[in-house]
């Protein structure tokens, strides 16, 4: 059988990137075990409410769904126990030290298998403010805005 090249995307999540602002990204690699790889690879997990926790040198992912797979046995998993991450001594100690700051959060953005190898991108965070919210949004549309009446002017001067 054939190595797997590239990246396959399992989940994202959107509503990190619209509830926080994201400083730093890392990819860090997940302990699995064999169902819950099977679930991946059939493309069912779901990010929405996930955090990453530090518990002494370690990194740990919670609350993320991974459903059981269902061709296991009594081998299968528990949906959301928590994982472990596998990140270097360095990026750990850097994310503690960020994470002592007030505001400061790490949410996983995406789950992916990359070269056949499940990773998690994970973010440093730090939590928007509602007006940050509504501002960022309100970017957003004018800049659809723009491009859309771009895109109609460009069509009337190919049009003429």
């Amino acid at each position: 059988m054939a190595k797997e090249k590239g990246r396959k995307l399992i989940a994202q999540n959107k509503k990190a990137r619209h509830d926080y602002l994201i400083i730093d990204t890392y990819e860090a690699g997940l302990v699995l075990t064999g169902t819950e790889v099977k679930s991946l690879r059939q493309g069912r997990a779901s990010l929405v409410d996930g955090f990453v926790q530090l518990d002494g040198n370690e990194a740990w992912l919670h609350n993320v769904h991974v459903p059981e797979y269902s061709q296991g046995t009594w081998t299968n998993h528990s949906a959301r126990r928590k994982r472990k991450l596998l990140l270097h001594r360095a990026e750990i100690d850097k994310l503690e030290s960020k994470t002592g700051e007030t505001g400061h959060t790490i949410v996983p953005l995406a789950l992916y298998f990359k070269d056949g190898r499940a990773k998690v991108e994970i973010a440093l965070a730090k939590g928007k403010k509602e007006y940050d919210k509504r501002q960022a949004l309100r970017e957003k549309q004018d800049r659809r805005e723009t491009d859309r009446a771009i895109a109609a002017v460009k069509r009337r001067q190919r049009g003429a």
